[in-house]
């Protein structure tokens, strides 16, 4: 049973930066997939970035050359860089782990983007 322990969320002005990590505990193998989900009040979970096994990554449109997603295999740990920040990214932010066909989330991080 893996448990995800995500960590990096904050206050940040508009333009700034902040970076999240989730590292994965217990006895983990084989992660296919890693990647940030996020949710702002009044809409539903959307997907911001994903990263495979063998490095591949898709993004949101909306944080397309912004957001940099990243993992550590020895480390299970999934990094999501997120710079030229804005007010509309502002959200709870939810990682995720695919293990074996089953997804695992983490407890979501607060990201507040406000001046």
């Amino acid at each position: 049973q893996a448990q995800l322990v995500e960590s990096g969320g904050g206050l940040v002005q508009p333009g700034g930066s902040l970076r999240l990590s989730c590292a994965a505990a217990g006895s983990i193998f084989s992660i296919n997939v890693m990647g940030w989900y996020r949710q702002a009040p009044g809409k539903q979970r959307e997907l911001v970035a994903l990263i495979r096994s063998g490095g591949s990554t898709n993004y949101a449109d909306s944080v397309q050359g912004r957001f940099t997603i990243s993992r550590d295999n020895a480390k299970n740990t999934v990094y999501l860089q997120m710079n030229s920040l804005k007010p509309e990214d502002t959200a709870v932010y939810y990682c995720l782990m695919v293990v074996l066909g089953s997804n695992y989330w983490g407890q979501g991080t607060q990201v507040t983007v406000s001046s």
